[in-house]
């Protein structure tokens, strides 16, 4: 049986987009609270299980942040928390997992470079299996994440002339991209 998806877009653009600010800045407890009310948001966890999936995924993050990266640790603590964040949800976390560390992955690497194709494939990808969506149907938010995650290289590379206005910008494609994913689990009605 499928989860029943319901978020505030808004709400999580703003958590992630701050959770985003947190790990830049490698504050790693920040990081943590905001994954686990991300994780209460999106997936409606218990309190219990949100501690423990946000937990998961920012040791994936911690072990993923340094140049010289753990790719081994950060896939199996992306695969530990897609399995608890599951809740009745019908995605295969390790199928899950193995996209997010294939978005992150891909997101390092296309940094500076324009041609994005490859970050909305795999964002989209990531996207369709987490919501039982065909790629058609998820296509556009993963162009919206993928502008977010270009503007805050802006600013991780400081080439930012507005860093305030930039964080605003992501907020308002994170919330964008939440919105076309709700619109596509509605079945095109808001």
């Amino acid at each position: 049986m499928g989860k029943t998806w319901n978020f505030d877009p808004a709400r999580l653009a703003e958590l992630e987009a701050a959770g985003w600010e947190a790990y830049y800045a490698r504050n790693w407890p920040r990081a943590f609270w905001l994954l686990v009310l991300l994780c209460r948001e999106q997936f409606r966890l218990s309190w219990l299980s949100a501690l423990r999936a946000a937990y998961y995924v920012t040791r994936a993050s911690m072990a993923f942040a340094p140049k010289e990266n753990d790719v081994p640790a950060t896939k199996a603590y992306l695969e530990k928390f897609y399995a608890t964040a599951k809740a009745n949800a019908g995605y295969d976390p390790q199928r899950a997992a193995e996209l997010e560390l294939r978005y992150w992955i891909v997101h390092r690497q296309l940094v500076g470079n324009p041609d994005k194709a490859d970050m909305i494939q795999a964002l989209a990808e990531l996207h369709s299996t987490l919501f039982g969506l065909p790629m058609e149907k998820v296509h556009r938010s993963a162009e919206l994440r993928s502008a977010a995650a270009e503007t805050v290289d802006r600013i991780t590379s400081r080439t930012s002339t507005d860093i305030a206005q930039d964080w605003n910008s992501i907020r308002h494609y994170l919330t964008q991209a939440y919105s076309e994913i709700r619109q596509a689990l509605a079945g095109g009605k808001v």
